[in-house]
């Protein structure tokens, strides 16, 4: 037998699926066995193929639920002056956040959510600074609480 691409190469492997004979250096060893270039040929997990109207989508509501969810974490924050519950809220917020903009996305993952998931958390820190002009560290570490549930959320 010749290799299909390399027709100057003689061999005896063939692919396993479609059985076209190969050269070692056009076969791909999969977990399967070994395969022709086109038989192996990898795609990403659809989760993970983000399009740009998607981003855009994901981006809008980032933004609505971060500016809502800022505005309540201030209100909640003038009422109640508990230092524990500010960083319970900024997590809680992460969450919603990270949910939100999963299911604007059909449930879609990747770095580029996980990067709008966090500014969506910045974002909410912003307007809860606006109406809480003060920093503490609870409320800083609220953050970076809010922005890593928010990432391991759409990781």
């Amino acid at each position: 037998m010749r290799c299909a691409t390399h027709p100057e190469v003689e061999t005896n492997l063939s692919c396993g699926r479609c059985g076209r004979p190969i050269c070692p250096k056009c076969m791909v060893q999969t977990p399967v066995g070994t395969r022709c270039p086109d038989c192996a040929k990898l795609r990403r997990l659809p989760t993970f193929e983000v399009s740009s109207r998607q981003y855009l989508i994901a981006s809008a509501v980032g933004v609505g639920v971060a500016a809502v969810a800022g505005f309540a974490w201030a209100m909640i924050w003038n009422q109640i002056h508990f230092l524990v519950l500010s960083l319970l809220i900024a997590a809680a917020i992460g969450y919603a956040i990270a949910e939100l903009i999963s299911l604007s996305v059909n449930r879609k993952r990747g770095l580029r959510l996980q990067v709008i998931g966090g500014m969506s958390m910045v974002l909410s820190y912003l307007v809860y600074y606006l109406f809480v002009p003060w920093l503490d560290l609870y409320s800083i570490i609220g953050l970076a609480l809010g922005i890593i549930v928010a990432v391991i959320r759409l990781r």
